[in-house]
């Protein structure tokens, strides 16, 4: 007869150990993630200091982390130098345009893509991603001509209506659509609806989490973005704020440091709430939206 195996209970020194190890798991994570918040937030706490130091102390050496003055006339100076309202209204108006522009086209594209069914429908979705492995350096001038050809230079519609299509917000709103049950389609249908009265009242509602997500992420992109208005705007009044920031340092950078990172500070503050009240969403969208392909 064979012999039956026996397991014997666990005993107490075995239920420590593994508490320890635990334990010790946890720690070593914990100050993983510690030490890479301290190296993150390391910039950031140089900036905000230094755009609290006089001019003379921005260059000091060795150099300090915390301000010996807390001198707050470099904010002043900001709205002296350069219209910052007016550049803040203009960073608000381009990055809000283009997120309602992009929520709209991703979230319709992205509804075609995951639940219609129509010739070539694979062959455009390779496409389209294909598409976000070009640079937009490279058709940065095939654009500027044509947005000069539509009379549109020098001003925020440049800025506006070519980011109104993304690649990454079709694809990100196509994994979002194909998280929905495809019962609750069958359940719409057979209650009469329509194919628009489908995605308006049953995939958008469900979808408000990544939608949020893709919202944020084109806010912050767009609000951060230097390369296309440094192209497309030459009046100071259309200017966004990363333009104003450069023009903050100065002919030849000969600019105040201190009063450049205060403008940078600034420029930082709605970014940062923003983030603050929606990170929420930002991981639940993310979560949702990366679960199959």
């Amino acid at each position: 007869m064979a012999e039956r195996a026996v397991f014997a209970p666990p005993t107490a020194a075995m239920n420590q150990r593994a508490r320890l190890q635990n334990l010790v798991g946890r720690t070593v994570v914990a100050f993983g993630l510690v030490v890479l918040a301290v190296v993150w937030l390391m910039p950031i706490v140089w900036t905000v200091s230094t755009s609290l130091r006089t001019p003379a102390q921005s260059f000091s050496l060795p150099p300090k982390w915390l301000p010996t003055d807390l001198y707050v006339a470099n904010y002043q100076t900001v709205f002296r130098t350069v219209p910052y309202g007016d550049m803040l209204l203009n960073s608000v108006k381009v990055s809000l345009a283009i997120v309602a522009g992009q929520l709209v086209t991703a979230s319709m594209a992205g509804y075609a893509f995951a639940r219609l069914r129509f010739p070539g429908r694979n062959v455009l979705f390779i496409l389209l991603m294909a598409s976000l492995m070009v640079p937009g350096q490279a058709t940065i001038i095939p654009v500027f001509i044509l947005i000069r050809s539509l009379g549109l230079a020098d001003t925020l519609s440049a800025l506006i209506f070519p980011a109104w299509v993304t690649a990454f917000g079709v694809f990100f709103m196509r994994q979002a659509f194909m998280q929905i049950p495809q019962e609750l389609v069958d359940a719409a249908r057979i209650d009469g609806a329509s194919q628009w009265q489908v995605f308006s009242r049953v995939f958008l509602p469900l979808s408000a989490g990544p939608m949020a997500v893709l919202a944020i992420l084109s806010f912050n992109t767009h609000w951060n973005e230097f390369f296309r208005p440094l192209i497309f705007l030459s009046t100071q009044n259309n200017f966004t704020l990363p333009l104003g920031l450069v023009t903050l340092q100065g002919y030849m950078g000969s600019g105040s440091l201190s009063v450049v990172l205060a403008g940078v500070v600034l420029s930082m503050i709605p970014v940062l709430l923003l983030f603050v009240f929606a990170q929420r969403y930002v991981v639940e969208g993310i979560a949702r939206t990366g679960v199959k392909g």
